[in-house]
């Protein structure tokens, strides 16, 4: 049986339609539906159950789960850059990532974790994912340091040599719409194009930098689901690492490809940045993904073109924008 810890949110469920894709349905959902619409996004899938968080926790600390468990994918985390709770963050993203680890690998179960680029802060030291590197990271906000608490603790326990933590860079694509406000950037460009015909940037607030410039490693999830899915195959391969492209892309291009899929012409108008994301801001990321050639992993990524075309044509365009 596999485990999927946020299963019914963007990262997944996107996950579970690959394994469903691959006719893997021997999965329990685990999330905390509570009155969003992440149900949606398990409309059309194939699973076991579904749990609520704290009921499997609880069943986790009692050694109560009525399956024998083959992997747990933890994807389950309050994902908001600008969430104030440290408190929250520390149980929901740290600890309660840590004791499903312990139990994962107590019960000889695959352990996937979703760590995340936030943990490079201003990426002033690069985007290596060398372990050597980690404690000497400064995220810029909470969600950061709770996912970086996490790889820290791996390090020093010695068990990253036992399970998977990847740090994903900016993942677009289908099943992030309830979201709000941490929705991708190509979710909210499509719906203020469609409503407005033009596209509000922030404006640079560097010298070196023209507005609109700022880069980033923008990655489609279908890429990412087909990753996580390579790794469920190949115990072998653990560690802390990347998941990005590889090639940092500006707003300015993610733009030109929303307003190109749509056929319409790019109008991008600049604003000012708002004051709660001066100084925390990262103006480029990029990930180190050396590491796919050192576990001969086959897997290529989507450029930003192909992968805006699917998502808006596929997608966003469609009655159905649902995996």
């Amino acid at each position: 049986m596999y485990v999927i810890t946020g299963g019914a949110g963007f990262l997944g469920s996107a996950l579970l339609w690959q394994l469903n894709c691959m006719n893997i349905e021997d999965i329990v959902v685990v999330d905390n539906l509570a009155r969003s619409d992440k149900w949606r996004n398990l409309v059309k899938r194939r699973y076991v159950d579904y749990l609520h968080r704290d009921q499997f926790l609880d069943l986790v600390k009692r050694d109560a789960l009525p399956w024998e468990v083959s992997a747990v994918v933890h994807l389950g985390a309050c994902s908001a850059t600008t969430e104030k709770d440290a408190d929250f963050l520390m149980e929901n993203n740290f600890h309660y990532s840590r004791d499903l680890c312990r139990y994962a690998l107590d019960k000889g179960a695959r352990f996937i974790n979703a760590s995340s680029a936030a943990t490079y802060g201003d990426g002033s030291l690069g985007f290596s994912d060398d372990e050597n590197l980690v404690p000497h990271l400064r995220p810029l906000n909470m969600y950061g340091y709770s996912k970086q608490l996490f790889d820290l603790w791996l390090l020093r326990e010695g068990l990253q040599s036992e399970v998977v933590s990847l740090k994903f860079f900016n993942v677009y694509g289908p099943n992030e719409y309830h979201k709000g406000d941490m929705q991708s950037v190509a979710a909210k460009a499509h719906r203020q194009i469609r409503k407005e015909g033009s596209l509000n940037l922030f404006k640079s607030d560097r010298a070196d930098m023209a507005d609109g410039e700022q880069r980033r490693d923008f990655v489609y999830v279908k890429d990412c689901t087909a990753l996580m899915a390579w790794l469920l195959e190949r115990n072998d391969v653990c560690g802390i690492h990347n998941v990005g492209t590889g090639t940092a892309r500006s707003f300015n291009e993610l733009a030109m490809s929303v307003f190109g899929a749509l056929e319409l012409p790019c109008r991008i108008n600049y604003v000012d940045m708002p004051d709660t994301l001066k100084g925390r801001y990262q103006h480029f990321t990029q990930a180190a993904m050396d590491w796919l050639d050192r576990v001969d992993c086959p897997l290529t990524f989507t450029s930003l073109e192909e992968g805006i075309a699917d998502y808006v044509c596929g997608y966003l365009e469609m009655d159905d924008a649902y995996l």
